[in-house]
């Protein structure tokens, strides 16, 4: 029987496999080390508090460990799920993540503005 935590990674790795066009395009911005040197990784799974004996997890689109920062692309389903984005992002700033979230149209048509507010969080992010 495959515990919770191997069916999450599992789900991360099928994820990786069907970036949307907004995740795909963003990961050939960002991989390799070819955004201001920062490595990113996609699909980060993070172990979040125990709720009633159970770990949960939650499965963030984008990650810089050394900004301690995460990138979440939204598309039209967080359009009816707004309530549970903001509980996941407070969440995830409890655990001392920053969390920036970027439209997919943001992504795909104005890559300029998200660079500019990518490089602005990065001058100013603080350890």
């Amino acid at each position: 029987m495959y515990s919770q935590k191997h069916h999450i990674y599992q789900l991360a790795r099928s994820l990786r496999k069907k970036q949307t066009a907004a995740e795909s395009f963003f990961w050939q911005k960002v991989r390799n080390r070819s955004f201001q040197g920062l490595k990113f990784t996609r699909q980060f799974v993070v172990e979040h508090a125990e709720v009633l004996g159970q770990k949960s997890y939650y499965i963030a689109d984008f990650h810089c460990h050394a900004k301690k920062l995460i990138i979440e692309i939204d598309g039209d389903i967080h359009d009816q799920q707004k309530d549970y984005d903001q509980m996941r992002e407070e969440g995830l700033k409890g655990m001392g993540f920053n969390v920036l979230r970027f439209t997919n149209e943001q992504i795909l048509f104005h890559w300029n503005e998200v660079e500019k507010e990518l490089l602005n969080f990065i001058e100013h992010y603080q350890k």
